[in-house]
């Protein structure tokens, strides 16, 4: 079955090149450092102990960033290595000004490229985060007895189902985990199926997700702006989904004066498609980077630049998160509740189903399915006190998190 896999994998990287132009052409790809996937470094590995964190988008990077900031002051480790796949994930992490920490992109999970990549960068320990599970890169790791860990592990109904229906497969590649975290106990019961050698629970990274951060705000006559409206925002949005938002602001605009809906869409390559589809609907729009500062006749607010989201979640009472309305399992949306924001979200939310059952049960979220129904639940007020509650969860899985990355370096770097 690995064979196969390998086979696959070479087709693959025979029509990659053609693949990556066209994500080029869409700004889906940097076009200097695309030959990262291939295993052609842009960075230096310097001499020492360096541990190796990998994490697919924006999501998932953003999640460790307390435990890269913890791990910069640790004065064994001599450098942090970060890999993701996608632009995005890369542009936000130029915003951190790391010391000792650098960034490259995911090899494609090719025998050549993998080996070529562990060669060069020799990491001490690989922590791979969420649902990051690549057979080629596991088998590499496991040959060179490189420790596994799968931090924060996550695995859906649906992949559990994927996999086992390749059982023997996915326990050769399952098995080569040194331990994994599981952030529930669905993704733990799942695990214990491929005969992991050690699992143990912690809790949800990501309610602990970039805690640390100072937070940088919108400038202030931006601020100013808003705090003279009725805003809410629609965050991480799908195609079909600015249209429902668009849709839901029509709702309120019956009922609400001085009102402005701030979209923030998950891919902003798709800033001239949202406008379109708005533009349908007779509605002023007004974009981020333009930089205007006078709200006055401004009904949608599109925020389309990178890194920018947490300033606005900083500053709704209400935010809809997308991916929810089509079904591609909902986002994360720890970090408006964090702020103190009420939860609004549509019923396709299989990606974080133990954190909106949480929310629920705080009454902090609501699910919705039509722009009637959104608007009917948007409010315009702050609950710290529910923020607060969502922080302290946070705070105690961050510590646990630490102490247990802690120990485990710490042990690891005694036996070599």
């Amino acid at each position: 079955m690995f064979f196969l896999y390998q086979l696959i994998t070479s087709i693959l990287v025979i029509i990659s090149p053609i693949v990556i132009i066209y994500r080029i052409l869409i700004n889906k790809e940097d076009k200097k450092r695309f030959l990262e996937k291939f295993s052609f470094y842009s960075k230096l590995k310097k001499e020492g102990k360096l541990i190796w964190f990998h994490g697919a988008s924006v999501g998932e990077i953003l999640s460790i960033i307390p435990l890269i900031k913890h791990y910069e002051k640790n004065k064994s480790i001599k450098q942090i290595l970060i890999t993701s796949s996608t632009l995005s994930s890369s542009k936000v992490l130029k915003k951190y000004k790391f010391k000792k920490t650098i960034h490259q992109f995911y090899p494609i999970d090719h025998f050549i490229f993998t080996k070529k990549f562990l060669d060069y960068w020799k990491p001490d320990l690989s922590i791979f985060i969420d649902s990051e599970i690549w057979p080629c890169m596991y088998k590499k790791l496991y040959e060179k007895n490189i420790p596994l860990v799968l931090l924060n592990a996550r695995l859906t109904n649906k992949s559990f189902k994927n996999w086992i229906k390749l059982k023997n497969f996915a326990k050769s590649i399952f098995n080569k985990i040194t331990i994994a975290y599981p952030q529930n106990l669905e993704t733990k019961n799942y695990l214990n199926q491929f005969d992991l050698k050690k699992i143990k629970m912690i809790g949800n990274l990501k309610f602990a997700e970039n805690y640390e951060e100072k937070l940088i705000r919108i400038n202030k006559r931006l601020e100013k702006e808003f705090k003279s409206k009725k805003i809410w925002i629609a965050s991480s949005t799908h195609k079909k989904e600015e249209v429902f938002c668009a849709k839901t602001h029509l709702e309120l605009k019956k009922r609400v004066k001085n009102l402005i809906t701030i979209i923030i869409p998950r891919h902003i390559h798709r800033l001239n498609e949202i406008k379109t589809e708005i533009n349908n609907f007779n509605l002023n729009i007004s974009c981020h980077s333009s930089r205007v500062n006078n709200l006055k006749k401004v009904d949608i607010y599109i925020v389309d630049t990178f890194g920018e989201t947490k300033k606005f979640h900083n500053i709704g009472p209400s935010v809809f998160f997308g991916g929810s309305i089509i079904n591609r399992g909902g986002q994360n949306p720890l970090e408006a509740a964090r702020f103190g924001a009420k939860i609004l979200h549509g019923p396709n939310i299989d990606n974080f189903k133990d954190v909106y059952k949480l929310l629920k049960a705080f009454k902090i979220s609501k699910k919705i399915s039509t722009p009637k129904q959104l608007a009917s639940a948007i409010t315009f007020k702050k609950n710290k006190f529910s923020g607060i509650k969502i922080k302290n969860i946070g705070k105690k899985i961050l510590k646990k998190t630490i102490q247990e990355l802690d120990y485990f370096i710490s042990d690891e770097f005694k036996k070599t």
